[in-house]
């Protein structure tokens, strides 16, 4: 059976890194804890009157909307950086992209495949609300985990079709 007090659907949340001004002048450091499926702008002016935050060294707690002047995201990645990393490999490495060594079998190819592609396919993030910097990057990183799996195999399906066959049925 089932236990009626446990909640087992409970959205997800993810730590957003701020720094909360309140009030009365004393500013909170730490991580404010929001659904995955809404943003930061979102639960700061949805219809709840307490957020989550867990301060840094600290327990998590509820703080009252109403007591807070500001709210500011710390160590946030600009734009520019998400994209200036998809330019930084101007040679294209099919074996670091997939994150496997030269030489690697075939399974494990797969395997690091498989991984990447569930990582940034664009379904797993159809239902959050994302900068669009952001989205483009998981769409390109999806582009270059396809692309480098299948130039990785292209040599290996060559390789099935060179060996000579198993079975010949006789001429007639």
């Amino acid at each position: 059976m089932f236990e009626r007090n446990k909640v087992d659907n409970a959205p997800e949340t993810s730590a957003v890194p701020v720094e909360i001004s309140l009030v009365d002048g004393t500013i909170v450091k730490g991580k404010l804890l929001v659904p995955v499926v809404k943003t930061v702008a979102e639960t700061l002016n949805g219809s709840a009157v307490f957020i989550e935050v867990e301060p840094y060294g600290g327990d998590r707690s509820f703080l009252a909307k109403a007591q807070l002047a500001a709210v500011k995201p710390v160590g946030v990645p600009k734009a520019p950086a998400l994209s200036a990393r998809l330019r930084d490999n101007d040679e294209f490495d099919p074996f670091a992209v997939l994150k496997i060594a030269r030489g690697a079998a075939r399974d494990e190819i797969r395997e690091a495949y498989v991984a990447l592609a569930k990582a940034y396919h664009p379904d797993r993030y159809a239902n959050v609300e994302l900068p669009r910097e952001v989205s483009d990057y998981l769409a390109a990183m999806a582009r270059r985990v396809n692309a480098a799996h299948a130039a990785l195999e292209v040599p290996e399906k060559r390789r099935a079709l060179q060996q000579e066959p198993i079975f010949t049925s006789p001429g007639r």
